[in-house]
């Protein structure tokens, strides 16, 4: 009994499987159902990346109104809890459309 990538997520699973453990799909089947799999596990991906691209960005934005909550820039512990949650969600959001974007050329 040897391992084999499951063709629609691509975790590793039995060659003697007749349906994968991990996303249900039945291996048996036509190819069809393995590529409409396979088209979900990618929708289901991109999801989770701009899920996070939003909250990178809403940590992005509230860094920003930390930092200049009340008019005047903050002068005590805010301004580097704000500098900080700019810098994390900014290069946050950077990385994760930089991830996305890869995705979608593959």
């Amino acid at each position: 009994m040897a391992l084999i990538d499951c063709p629609a997520c691509g975790k590793r699973i039995s060659d003697k499987a007749k349906s994968c453990s991990h996303c249900k799909v039945d291996l048996t089947a036509d190819t069809e159902s393995i590529e409409s799999a396979q088209r979900i596990s990618a929708i289901n991906k991109r999801t989770q990346l701009m899920n996070h691209s939003f909250v990178a960005l809403l940590a992005f934005v509230g860094g920003f109104a930390l930092w200049f909550w009340g008019g005047e820039a903050a002068a005590n512990w805010r301004q580097p809890t704000g500098i900080g949650l700019m810098a994390a969600g900014f290069v946050g959001y950077l990385v994760t459309r930089v991830r996305l974007a890869l995705d979608k050329r593959s």
